[in-house]
């Protein structure tokens, strides 16, 4: 099967001429070829396909091959080693990383302390959206092994050749490449809609978005209603398995979906599932939310609890990354926006304190609060060493903050409240709202101090905030789940919604601070996750503004002009009028009104011309108006006198609709 898929990669690839020599050098041996290869380029490039390339040549040159994907790398260098061990003990081996741009805080570790450790003969490929860093392509001591490539369009022969090897009809080729361009995805996705029972004048209207109208014209008639919920939660979810589809699809037959699923030409496989290249995520997501607000909504909700209940029962080393899954679906709300950056910038990962960072630790402690805050840190270090988490930078391995998320079981210690006023106050805000009872614990994330970016979004916020959060979802007898800033006014803003300010400003010191709160007891988690959904879920759509009569038939007849073409016809005047407005399915519930109003019009005798020439001209696929004429056997100024009087009744019976409503129809 390999050697099959090889083979077929073979006859499909297109150019990339230059890349393929320079490769195949290193791979014979060449002392002057490069040992490092980074390609990058915008999404739909063919980054991820030259990559494919590349591989099958390393297999084909016997070398022992090592893939990883980007997407799904740790945060800790250390798994990136462990992953990739071959590379630095196989000589020979070839490593191969795509999607290098989710990892890009790698790039200073794996040229200062990764690639120098390389076996002998070894090469590495990377490819990402974004360029390498410029001093690694200016160091003198990389200038002979370091070959960067940005990937650039087709050209329109190489975009030709491609399209006659997809075996698109040879009468779309111009319309798609005035679409597509030179984009290799797009071009792609184009010869497969083209290609799977397209009519024959299908238009590539360019003034709509690319990977929306191709997206739309390959999935087509989506065959059930269980196909249409999977491609929701692949559109919303990370990476989609199998196992997640029975999850939040029970009542399916969730085997079929997944194979259905990845056979899709916009999906791609990695250990942890099927996701969409980017663009299509982005495309599908943008237009199911648009397209059905309600079921998009709806899905998320179920992806939050399904990701709730693993992260509950998950083995200790997943719940990570479910916390990171779980808060992707939340990333474009307002409330998230807020509190995380989502940046790769500066990328750190978390450690266990142990005693020789203590020294670091008081330091930075003293610095950003001062003396009595690193007493304070002292003390709680002594007493609940596993509350710490020390952060370094991926890239040097430096400490440059660290957190302390403390358990703190009632009845409360008297040595804590003598010695903490924060959490002092903790206690002091649940006994005036509702005391703990004996068995129970708070949770406070105490200290989050980051010298660099102190007290303000960062991704040691973000880290700190994933493990609190998965902390609060599998802990038994958590009452209260507090968090502490210093400059309250600004936080009390960004935790709006999610926290509730207690009031209390405890003292520490010459710093006071604030302190915010959850009732794990009044609010499960699950309601709590749930107001994050609300955050970013689509409002109702307002009602559109009103429309002149005029305005409102040229929109219908824009509408028929583009019925065959779902994205122009959706991006049309007729989906802003009040027709539209209260539909589940505005673009397939409004075709079907039109054709309705159409149908209507041979009621009246004196009408059933007009529906004639209506369905000849706009629905029958007839591919010019003197085509729909010679089908009726009509003259053509016949049928345009019929065709005119056919436009003005419809237009007549949808402004009625337009104002009374569909159900006040005459």
């Amino acid at each position: 099967m390999g050697e099959r898929l090889s083979t077929a990669r073979v006859r499909a690839f297109i150019g990339r001429d230059e890349q393929l020599a320079r490769f195949g050098e290193a791979l014979a041996g060449d002392p002057q070829a490069p040992f490092a290869f980074y390609v990058h380029g915008p999404g739909g490039i063919g980054k991820s396909t030259l990559l494919r390339r590349l591989a099958d040549h390393a297999r084909a040159a016997g070398r022992l091959l090592v893939e990883l994907d980007g997407r799904f790398v740790s945060r800790d260098p250390a798994d990136f080693e462990r992953a990739a061990r071959p590379f630095l003990d196989a000589p020979g081996t070839v490593l191969v990383v795509d999607s290098f741009e989710h990892c890009q805080w790698l790039e200073s570790w794996l040229w200062h302390h990764f690639l120098p450790r390389a076996a002998d003969g070894a090469l590495v490929v990377l490819a990402g959206r974004l360029a390498p860093q410029p001093q690694w392509a200016a160091d003198p001591a990389w200038a002979g092994l370091l070959h960067v490539t940005e990937l650039e369009p087709f050209s329109e022969d190489q975009a030709r050749n491609l399209l006659t090897a997809a075996q698109l009809r040879p009468e779309l080729a111009d319309r798609v490449l005035r679409f597509a361009g030179g984009n290799p995805l797009a071009l792609s996705l184009a010869a497969a809609a083209g290609s799977t029972g397209c009519g024959g004048e299908e238009i590539w209207a360019p003034s709509a978005d690319v990977l929306r109208t191709l997206l739309a014209g390959l999935i087509g008639e989506v065959p059930t209603a269980a196909h249409r919920r999977a491609l929701e939660v692949a559109a919303q979810a990370y990476a989609t398995s199998e196992e997640l589809l029975s999850a939040v699809l029970p009542e399916e037959d969730a085997h079929l979906l997944f194979s259905w699923l990845r056979d899709l030409p916009f999906m791609e496989s990695t250990h942890r599932g099927l996701y969409p290249h980017d663009a299509a995520r982005e495309t599908l997501a943008a237009d199911l939310r648009w397209r059905a607000p309600t079921a998009f909504a709806a899905m998320r909700r179920r992806l939050a609890e399904e990701y709730l209940r693993v992260l509950r029962e998950a083995p200790e080393e997943r719940v990570w990354t479910v916390t990171d899954e779980l808060f992707y679906l939340f990333r474009e709300g307002e409330t998230l926006s807020r509190l995380r950056t989502w940046s790769r910038e500066d990328e750190v990962h978390d450690r266990p304190l142990h005693p020789g960072d203590m020294a670091v630790v008081l330091r930075m402690a003293a610095e950003t609060e001062g003396a009595a805050s690193a007493e304070l840190v002292r003390y709680w270090a002594q007493r609940q060493p596993q509350a710490f988490s020390v952060y370094r930078l991926v890239s040097t391995g430096r400490i440059v903050a660290f957190t302390a998320r403390l358990a703190l079981p009632a009845p409360p210690d008297p040595q804590d409240l003598a010695t903490d006023p924060v959490v002092a106050a903790a206690w002091e805000h649940t006994d005036r709202a509702a005391p703990v009872s004996p068995g129970e614990h708070i949770g406070i994330s105490r200290f989050s101090i980051y010298p660099e970016r102190y007290q303000v979004p960062s991704r040691v916020i973000d880290l700190s905030s994933s493990r609190a959060q998965a902390e609060s979802a599998r802990a038994r007898g958590r009452a209260y789940g507090f968090a502490v800033f210093q400059d309250a006014e600004t936080w009390a803003e960004r935790v709006r919604g999610t926290l509730g300010d207690t009031g209390a400003r405890p003292r520490v010191g010459e710093h006071t601070y604030g302190l915010f709160c959850v009732d794990w007891r009044r609010e499960s988690v699950e309601a709590w996750l749930r107001r994050f959904i609300s955050a970013t879920e689509v409002p109702v759509r307002a009602a559109p503004p009103p429309v002149s009569r005029a305005g409102f038939d040229q929109a219908v007849r824009e509408a028929l002009t583009h019925w065959r073409d779902a994205g122009a016809f959706a991006a049309g005047a007729l989906m802003r009028s009040r027709l539209a407005a209260d539909l589940a399915d505005p673009v397939e519930e409004l075709r079907a009104l039109v054709r309705r109003a159409v149908d209507d019009l041979a009621r009246d005798p004196r009408g059933v011309r007009a529906r004639e020439a209506l369905t000849a001209g706009y629905f029958s696929g007839a591919p010019t108006q003197e085509a729909a004429a010679r089908r009726l056997g009509l003259p053509y100024g016949t049928y345009r006198r019929h065709l005119r009087q056919g436009l003005d009744l419809l237009c007549e019976a949808l402004w009625q609709w337009e104002l009374d409503g569909p159900g006040k129809a005459p």
